[in-house]
């Protein structure tokens, strides 16, 4: 399958390179940036210290399209609105690992998965999926005399917030409880607040060093604390889901699909 990546000079992005390149059933097709990249022009492999393997980095993304059966974009929301025109435009599958989408840009991601077969979650970890499903399980079972908080940590250079697999987490505990998590979200604290508001979803964020990203949820009664937890040890099983999840894309029918679809889970 020929794979292309965009926002390849990133974190994600680097590590995508290493992944395709082990990865049987995968061929690398194309590796893009922005123009203003230093990698621009250099041999995509030798970029991340591997053999020369002949595709060059560059920031022409709407040929990488062309050429390749799919595309895995690590980017920004707005970037990726663009992706999606290509996406429909040469019928190439796309996965998306972005986050920080307004309600506007899913609406698109929707709309868009009628043409093509794109796969989108907010983390592509086989641990962090599993934690969803659990998350929602426990939901369903502890009543709202069990308060729910949602602590997530990441690198300082993280721009959104709060991130999007704790967004997910919220989401799988609200359905749990059959709720609308934006109808219970408590995403902002500080100064008087009053009480908590009971059957309230909390969101915690913290920033800094090179924290891959850890995720907990927290179920606290007035007896006993209950708490699910994931670290993720490096940023090789991000990767590794993302292209797994890309090769499941072939063959699929079009529609916009998630790492539960890819596992089975669902």
């Amino acid at each position: 399958m020929k794979i292309g990546i965009v926002g390849c000079a990133g974190r994600m992005g680097r590590e995508l390179l290493c992944e395709v390149q082990r990865s049987e059933g995968c061929e690398l097709s194309a590796a893009v940036d922005i123009k203003e990249s230093n990698s621009i022009g250099l041999d995509a492999n030798k970029f991340v210290g591997l053999p020369s393997c002949g595709v060059v980095i560059s920031s022409n993304v709407e040929d990488a399209f062309k050429i390749s059966d799919a595309i895995i974009d690590f980017t920004s929301p707005s970037v990726t609105q663009y992706h999606l025109e290509l996406s429909k435009e040469n019928k190439t599958n796309l996965v998306i690992g972005t986050t920080g989408h307004t309600e506007k840009h899913l609406a698109d991601i929707e709309t868009a998965g009628k043409s093509v077969a794109i796969v989108k979650a907010m983390n592509f970890s086989i641990g962090v999926n599993l934690l969803f499903g659990l998350t929602k399980q426990v939901s369903e079972i502890l009543n709202e005399d069990y308060d729910i908080e949602i602590l997530e940590m990441h690198h300082r250079n993280k721009v959104d917030v709060p991130s999007g697999t704790a967004i997910a987490l919220g989401e799988a505990a609200a359905s749990g409880r059959k709720k609308v998590l934006e109808e219970i979200a408590d995403r902002g604290r500080d100064g008087i607040t009053g009480v908590r508001k009971r059957g309230n979803i909390g969101f915690s964020s913290l920033r800094g060093g090179e924290v891959i990203g850890d995720h907990s949820v927290i179920y606290a009664s007035d007896s006993e604390t209950i708490e699910l937890n994931h670290k993720a040890g490096n940023r090789g099983i991000f990767s590794k889901g993302a292209v797994y999840a890309t090769l499941w894309t072939q063959g699929q029918k079009p529609g916009l699909y998630n790492m539960l679809d890819v596992l089975g889970l669902r």
